[in-house]
C-alpha cells in the first residue's frame, strides 16, 4: 500500500501505489503502515491453494477446503471436499477422503474420492481405492483393492446364496 523511498529525489519516485478506498481508510489509519498485511489481488473464481512443504510433518486429522498440495509427511486422517495433490517427496500414512486425489509420492492407507484418483508414474499406493474414476500412469505402483465407478442399480439384500448340501 505504501512505498518507502530512500535516497531518491521527489522526481525519481516510482508510480504511486493504488489509492485507499473509503471502506479501507479507517482500518489503514488505525494501524501503522508496517502492521498492514501484504495482500495480493486474486482474480475472481481462482481457488485457494494451500501447500505443505517437504519440511512439514503432521500427525492427526487434517481438514481443508479448496486445494491442498502436500510434499511433506502426514500420519492420521485427511478429510476435505476439495482436491488433494500428493507431491513426489510426500510420505502419507493416512485414511484419505476427498473429492479428487492426485498421487506423485507414497501413500499407505485407503483413499476414498468422490470424483477421481490419479496415480502418476512415481506414485506408490498401498491400500484400497474407492472412486468414480481411477487413472494410472505406467510406473505407478498400486497394491490393494479398487472399487471404481458408481453402480446404476443399488444392490439388493436378496442375493442368491450358495446352498451346499452336506
Amino acid at each position: 500500500m505504501f512505498q518507502k523511498v530512500i535516497g531518491q529525489k521527489p522526481a525519481e519516485t516510482a508510480p504511486s501505489a493504488p489509492s485507499i478506498t473509503p471502506s479501507h481508510a479507517a482500518s489503514a489509519a488505525a494501524a501503522p503502515a508496517s502492521a498492514q498485511p501484504a495482500v495480493a489481488a486474486r482474480p475472481t473464481g481462482m481457488a485457494l491453494r494451500n501447500v505443505l512443504s517437504t519440511d512439514v510433518e503432521v500427525k492427526g486429522t487434517l481438514k481443508f477446503t479448496n486445494d491442498l498440495i502436500v510434499d511433506g509427511r502426514i500420519e492420521g486422517e485427511i478429510q476435505s471436499e476439495g482436491n488433494l495433490t500428493i507431491g513426489e517427496n510426500a510420505r502419507i500414512k493416512a485414511e484419505i477422503r476427498t473429492t479428487t486425489v492426485t498421487v506423485h509420492g507414497k501413500v499407505h492407507g485407503n483413499i476414498t474420492a468422490k470424483d477421481r484418483v490419479d496415480l502418476k508414474s512415481g506414485a506408490e499406493v498401498v491400500g484400497d481405492i474407492k472412486a468414480t474414476i481411477l487413472t494410472m500412469e505406467p510406473g505407478a505402483i498400486f497394491l490393494g483393492k479398487s472399487t471404481i465407478g458408481t453402480p446404476t442399480t443399488a444392490p439388493t439384500g436378496n442375493a442368491p446364496a450358495n446352498k451346499d448340501k452336506a
